[in-house]
């Protein structure tokens, strides 16, 4: 099949994007499209479905006209996806009953603050390898049960279907033929026994969910169903799913016990695959699903951070310290260091390894010769500080015979320069960026490949994976152990806010 192509769906937090690739990684044609955000309250975050659905349909379609000589040769699709984002919609319509609450959204704090003090977070750690914390599905699902009139009831006469996005642009492109997901976006529910691979009825009843709303759970490589012709002009099956961080892991080709990789995007999250036994972590990092082929499932450690690229768009849009995101790096190069300006990046809380989901962000040891280079320069430092708080933990959950001694990182801030070598530097590890810089959406093809026969096994995609930068360590140690210490008393500064 060394003509076919893969499809991939990769539908992220700040926008929808669809590319087709050879079966070496290289991208035939991509179409991408931006999608908004919308936080009708403080702590709120939301997307319209409709937007989400009619972008994506037409990225796909962009593609499959630009690429036209090559769209008789689809293989397969592949989709992945932000996590956690949570949608209910109507069963007969297609209709959502509520807007879109991403992963990002902290209104259920409260509740999870709730069920914390009542004793249920251990609980649902040993069933799941997660923490509670709003930024899963379950207390997402049980707002809206709870929040928007008549859905509780519809859900429990079985109207009404849940889904994270990958379920839901599965079903719209099926025609409505298909409720299901895979296993990686299943397990970031709380709803989801890991160990065992099954929905849990205890946690269900936890959180009050009727089990009418869940959707099947299939491996990562299957045949999810098959496009209706009318969308995309033909009709294509669709053979991979995961959400957008294990798609990122198989982009990177992480196979091997101990590999890691870090991923920069609006959030930053990094995977380390643990091999095919459930730990659970005791540094306050997340147990999830790697993969599961062939009904053979691989675990990897995760430690998540809420905001990344975020903070730069953030500098840019709400700031106005530059017009692009690029222009960053020039504007952090411009001051020799950050005059001991720290930035906590925490607008939706603070993720792996505190999980405060009501701290706020901070910028400190500002003077009055401060600039929007310094806090610039600090915006960037600080992914490398979150990357060590995550490192340290993996570290020392993760048995001795894995070596985390490269991070393959990828996203969106990877091609700036500065912020590579900052990382090196302080996680004193080398860093290594792929020359396939689309790891998720590549991931989700190299799945649909495997399904569809284009790859045979996981080897094909190892030998796919080929480097293009790599960043050694260059500072040193001291001034290592001394950055580091003052973003500690940063963060300290940002936790003592909270009392």
């Amino acid at each position: 099949m060394s003509n076919a192509t893969l499809l991939a769906i990769d539908q992220g937090t700040t926008s929808s994007r669809a590319i087709l690739f050879s079966p070496g990684g290289e991208i035939l044609a991509l179409k991408q499209k931006e999608l908004a955000l919308q936080t009708p309250h403080k702590g709120w975050v939301e997307q319209s479905p409709v937007d989400i659905w009619e972008d994506t349909l037409w990225a796909c379609r962009g593609v499959i006209e630009s690429a036209h000589d090559r769209v008789a040769n689809i293989a397969a699709i592949g989709i992945t996806n932000q996590r956690e984002t949570t949608i209910i919609w109507d069963r007969k319509t297609g209709e959502p009953v509520y807007n879109a609450i991403v992963w990002q959204d902290r209104r259920t704090a409260d509740l999870c603050a709730k069920l914390k003090d009542a004793g249920f977070e251990q609980i649902i750690t040993d069933k799941t390898g997660l923490l509670l914390d709003p930024y899963f599905s379950a207390t997402k699902i049980a707002w809206i049960l709870d929040n928007v009139p008549g859905v509780r009831d519809r859900a429990q006469n079985g109207d009404l279907a849940f889904g994270t996005i990958d379920c839901f642009l599965l079903w719209k492109l099926t025609g409505g033929k298909t409720h299901t997901t895979d296993v990686t976006n299943a397990s970031r529910t709380l709803l989801y026994n890991t160990r065992e691979q099954k929905w849990d009825e205890a946690l269900l009843e936890l959180f009050n969910i009727p089990a009418a709303l869940l959707p099947e759970v299939k491996d990562n490589a299957a045949t999810f169903g098959t496009t209706q012709a009318n969308l995309l002009g033909a009709s294509y099956t669709i053979g991979g799913m995961a959400g957008d961080q294990h798609a990122a892991l198989i982009g990177q080709a992480c196979f091997e016990p101990g590999m890691v990789k870090s991923t920069y995007g609006t959030g930053c999250f990094a995977l380390m695959n643990i091999g095919t036994e459930f730990k659970t972590s005791q540094n306050r990092l997340l147990t999830t699903p790697a993969y599961r082929l062939n009904g053979e499932i691989t675990y990897a450690l995760e430690g998540s951070i809420f905001t990344a690229g975020a903070a730069i768009q953030w500098l840019r849009d709400n700031l106005g310290l530059f017009e692009d995101a690029a222009q960053s790096e020039a504007l952090a190069r411009s001051v020799p260091d950050n005059n001991q300006v720290y930035f906590v990046p925490a607008f939706t809380g603070l993720g792996a390894p505190y999980w405060e989901p009501e701290a706020k962000a901070m910028i400190t040891g500002l003077s009055r010769e401060s600039t929007g280079a310094h806090i610039t320069r600090a915006a960037l430092e600080a992914q490398a500080y979150q990357s060590c708080d995550l490192m340290q933990a993996m570290h020392a959950d993760s048995d001795a015979a894995h070596a985390m001694n490269v991070i393959r990182a990828d996203g969106g801030l990877v091609a700036n320069e500065f912020m590579c070598q900052f990382l090196a530097d302080m996680l004193d590890r080398t860093v290594e960026i792929p020359a396939v810089t689309e790891t998720t959406a590549w991931g989700a093809a190299a799945l649909a490949g495997l399904q569809s026969g284009v790859f045979t096994e996981l080897d094909d995609i190892t030998q796919n994976w080929t480097l293009a930068r790599r960043y050694t360590p260059q500072m040193q140690s001291s001034e290592r152990q001394a950055l580091f210490k003052a973003w500690k008393t940063a963060i300290h500064s940002t936790l003592q806010g909270l009392i």
